[in-house]
Order: C-alpha cells, then sequence, then structure tokens
C-alpha cells in the first residue's frame, strides 16, 4: 500500500490498524517477559513418575497435566512436546540409578561390582515410594508405528548400559580378576537380562526379598568366571 492510498482511509481504519499493531507488540512483549510459573523439575518429577506407573503410550497428556498441576499450554511451552517431556523424564530417571552404576569405574573387583548393581537394583525396583520396576529396562518394548522413534530411544539407552557391562568386564580380564576365556558380550546380556526380569517381577509384585534371591543366583554365575 503506497502512503497516498494510506492518507485515503477512513479515519476509523487507520486507528484500527495502529490498535492491532500495538497489540501485537504487547502481546510479544507478554509472551517474551513472562517466567514459567512452576519448578521444572518439580514438574518434570510429577512426569517421570507417570510415564513411569503407565507407560509413555498409556500416558495421556491430561495425566500427565493433573500429576504436573500445569496446563497442556504450559507443558508444550516448557517441553516442546509429549516425546521431549519424556527425554527429559529419562535422563532424569537415570539420575537416580547414577550412584548404582557408578560402581562400574570404582576400583573394585568385577564380581563385587555387579553384585552391588544388582542389590541396588533389587532395591530401587522395589521402593515403595515411587512405580516399581525399571523405567527404561521394559520401557516401550512394543509400541505404536508413531512412536518408534522413542522406542528407538529407549533401546538405545539399554544398549548402552549393556556397552558399560561389556567394557566393565573387559576391564576385569585385562585387570585379573576374571578369567580370560570369559566372553564379555554374552556375559554382559545375561546380566541385562536378569535386571530386565527383575524389573518384571517387580512390576508383579516381587517382594525386595525375592528380588534379592534372584540376584544372588545371578552374582553366583557371575562369580564363575572369577580368576
Amino acid at each position: 500500500m503506497t502512503v497516498p492510498e494510506y492518507r485515503k482511509l477512513p479515519r476509523i481504519s487507520r486507528v484500527i490498524i495502529v490498535k492491532n499493531s500495538r497489540d501485537v507488540e504487547n502481546s510479544t512483549a507478554r509472551r517474551r517477559g513472562r517466567p514459567p510459573a512452576f519448578d521444572r523439575d518439580t514438574v518434570l518429577s510429577a512426569a517421570r513418575e507417570t510415564f513411569w506407573a503407565h507407560g509413555y503410550e498409556g500416558a495421556s497428556i491430561a495425566d500427565l497435566t493433573a500429576a504436573m498441576g500445569i496446563t497442556p499450554q504450559s507443558l508444550y511451552a516448557a517441553f516442546n512436546s509429549k516425546a521431549d517431556l519424556y527425554r527429559a523424564a529419562l535422563e532424569q530417571y537415570r539420575g537416580l540409578g547414577a550412584d548404582t552404576f557408578s560402581v562400574l569405574g570404582e576400583p573394585i573387583d568385577t564380581v563385587s561390582a555387579f553384585e552391588r548393581i544388582l542389590r541396588g537394583s533389587a532395591e530401587i525396583f522395589s521402593a515403595p515410594e515411587h512405580p516399581k520396576g525399571c523405567m527404561i529396562s521394559t520401557a516401550v518394548l512394543n509400541c505404536a508405528s508413531e512412536n518408534e522413534v522413542i522406542a528407538d530411544h529407549v533401546a538405545a539407552l539399554r544398549r548402552r548400559s549393556l556397552d558399560a557391562f561389556t567394557a566393565r568386564i573387559e576391564r576385569g580380564i585385562h585387570e585379573g580378576d576374571m578369567k580370560p576365556e570369559t566372553t564379555p558380550p554374552a556375559l554382559a546380556r545375561f546380566l541385562g537380562a536378569i535386571i530386565q526380569g527383575m524389573s518384571v517381577q517387580a512390576r508383579d509384585g516381587a517382594s525386595l526379598g525375592e528380588l534379592l534371591d534372584i540376584a544372588v543366583l545371578a552374582i553366583a554365575e557371575v562369580a564363575r568366571h572369577r580368576a
């Protein structure tokens, strides 16, 4: 629109144009200047518990926002999407077990390291203050095709654990506390299967004592490879 054409507009039209422009500016300023009305870690913890209890597909946006105490608009503004919220919840969950798995880097023998991991897993999986089982071990095993990206992400986390187990067993062979004929990938997968099984058992109501019984048998198998 040229300047002369603009001047030909009725006065009321020109007022509306200016008013709408100011509305846009004010709205933008409000969006940029308004801080979140919630603590991110707190609402993320609530989302984590909801995903942990119901799974990715089982937890609806309504379930999540009710648990988090925020609106759907706030959820999307803070976390972008349900998938990104789930990824953030998984990272927070991994932090809960960081102390258990940090033993892999400690200067102790291999059997003792995995004994602490298995016993620690049994305690976490059966603890009464949160949902039973492991949020990662048995997460998104079956899903709709549109959620395959999430399933791949969780599977990658499980593979990362197996890689860490394999590396620790290889270290044990190198340091001389594990037999040289031990096959690290196979033993690592055995331990991963035990942990996944313990997670399922916990979800089905197994007690801490029952999970520790499984751990003891698994530790005995690992000990057979001790040098």
